[in-house]
C-alpha cells in the first residue's frame, strides 16, 4: 500500500482511520491514456529514415504506428507540445526499448515542464544508446528541478572533449545557467569562454552561444560588451538563415567574415559511423541485459508488494484486487511492461529506482 506523498513508507496507511482508509482507493499501475488520432495525410515515411531504421526490431504494423506517433510529436512540438507529448507517450508504450522513442518522450516532457520525467527518460535513453549527446538537456532538467549543484556535478561527470563540438557548446550554456542559478555570475561567464566563442567564425550553435554570453555580460553590468555580442548573435543567425534557411540536415557551417562555407566531410562521417558500430552494438546489448535484470527485480518487488497489500486489504475489509487497478500494457516486441506513470510529474527524484527508468511496479497500490 503506497502513501499519497510517494514517500515509500508502507506503514503510513495503518495510522489512518477506518473512514480514511476506505475513502482512498488503491491507485492504478499507471495513468489511463488514450492514443491521439492521426491526421488523414500522415504516413510512416514522414519520420526520417535514420529514426525509422531504429524501429526495425518491431513488427511492421507496430513500427508504422510508432513511426507515425513520433512524426506527429516532431510536427507538433512547437505548436502544441501537450499533444506532441501524448503522441510520444503512445510511441513509448509500444516501443519502450527503442532509444529514439525514449529520447522523444524525454524532449516532449521537457517541453511541457515535466523535468522529472524528462530526466528519467534521458537517463534511460543514454543507457540504451550509449550516447551523451543529450547531456545538456539533462543538466537543464536538474536546473528545472531546482538542483543547480547536481546540474554542475552532472556536467563534470563526462569528459568534455569526448563530446561532439555542438554538444560541448550546449553543455557550456547549460552549466552557465546553473552558475547563474547559484548567483555565481562571474563563473557563469567563465563557463562560456570556450574555444568556440570566436567572433570571427560562427557555426550553427554560435547564435545561442553569443546570446548567452551577451546576457551574462549584461548581468555583470558590462553593457557595451553585452550589446556587441548580442549584435554578433543576430548577424550569425541572419547569415545562417540566408544561406541555409531552416534546414536541419547540417551539423556545422563555418562563417568567416559573414561568408558561409559548408564544412562537413560526409565520407569521414560515414567512416566514423562504421568504425563505431561494434561499440554501439556492445552498448545496446549491455543496456538490454541491464534492462531485463532490472525488470526481473521489479517483478519480484511487485510480487512482494502484492502479497503485503492483499493481507492488508483482508485485514481492513477492503476489496482485493481493487477495481481501479488497470492491466499493464506490453510492447508488441516483447512481454515486459514499459513506461509506467508517464504523466505523473509529482514524483520526486530518487523514487524511480535512481531515476534510470520510468516507474512500473513501484506505482502499484
Amino acid at each position: 500500500m503506497r502513501t499519497d506523498d510517494k514517500s515509500g513508507d508502507r506503514r503510513e496507511y495503518r495510522e489512518l482511520t477506518e473512514e480514511e482508509i476506505r475513502a482512498r482507493e488503491l491507485k492504478s499501475v499507471r495513468t489511463r491514456h488514450e492514443d491521439p488520432e492521426f491526421p488523414a495525410d500522415l504516413q510512416p515515411k514522414e519520420l526520417n529514415k535514420g529514426a525509422r531504421f531504429e524501429l526495425k526490431t518491431l513488427t511492421q504494423e507496430n513500427a508504422d504506428n510508432v513511426a507515425m506517433h513520433l512524426a506527429m510529436a516532431a510536427r507538433l512540438i512547437d505548436s502544441d507540445p501537450e499533444l506532441a507529448h501524448q503522441h510520444a507517450i503512445s510511441a513509448s508504450r509500444r516501443a519502450g526499448r527503442i532509444a529514439i522513442v525514449r529520447e522523444t518522450l524525454a524532449i516532449t516532457a521537457y517541453t511541457i515542464g515535466d523535468f522529472g520525467l524528462a530526466l528519467r527518460e534521458l537517463r534511460t535513453y543514454r543507457r540504451i544508446s550509449g550516447k551523451d549527446d543529450q547531456l545538456a538537456l539533462m543538466i537543464d532538467c536538474e536546473r528545472g528541478l531546482g538542483r543547480p549543484e547536481k546540474a554542475l556535478e552532472l556536467g563534470a561527470s563526462v569528459e568534455r572533449s569526448s563530446l561532439p563540438v555542438d554538444v560541448q557548446v550546449a553543455v557550456a550554456i547549460a552549466l552557465s545557467g546553473a552558475r547563474l542559478d547559484l548567483g555565481q555570475t562571474e563563473r557563469a561567464l567563465e563557463e562560456l569562454e570556450i574555444s568556440q566563442l570566436d567572433p570571427n567564425r560562427a557555426y550553427l550553435f554560435s547564435p545561442d552561444l553569443y546570446s548567452a554570453y551577451g546576457e551574462v555580460l549584461e548581468d555583470l553590468g558590462r553593457l557595451d560588451e553585452a550589446a556587441l555580442w548580442s549584435k554578433r548573435a543576430e548577424i550569425a543567425w541572419e547569415a545562417i538563415q540566408e544561406k541555409y534557411g531552416h534546414s536541419e540536415t547540417l551539423d556545422i557551417v563555418d562563417v568567416m567574415d559573414e561568408e558561409l562555407s559548408y564544412q562537413v566531410d560526409a565520407a569521414d562521417a560515414a567512416a566514423r559511423w562504421e568504425a563505431e558500430a561494434p561499440a554501439r552494438e556492445e552498448a545496446r546489448l549491455a543496456a538490454e541485459a541491464a534492462s531485463v535484470a532490472e525488470e526481473e527485480a521489479l517483478r519480484a518487488e511487485a510480487a512482494l508488494y502484492a502479497e503485503e497489500d492483499a493481507a492488508f486489504a483482508a485485514e481492513h475489509g477492503l476489496p482485493w484486487p481493487p477495481e481501479s487497478v488497470m492491466s499493464t500494457q506490453v510492447d508488441d516486441d516483447d512481454s515486459t511492461p514499459v513506461v509506467g506513470s508517464v504523466g505523473d510529474s509529482s514524483r520526486t527524484e530518487g523514487e524511480s529506482h535512481d531515476g534510470t527508468v520510468p516507474v512500473e511496479a513501484e506505482d502499484e497500490s
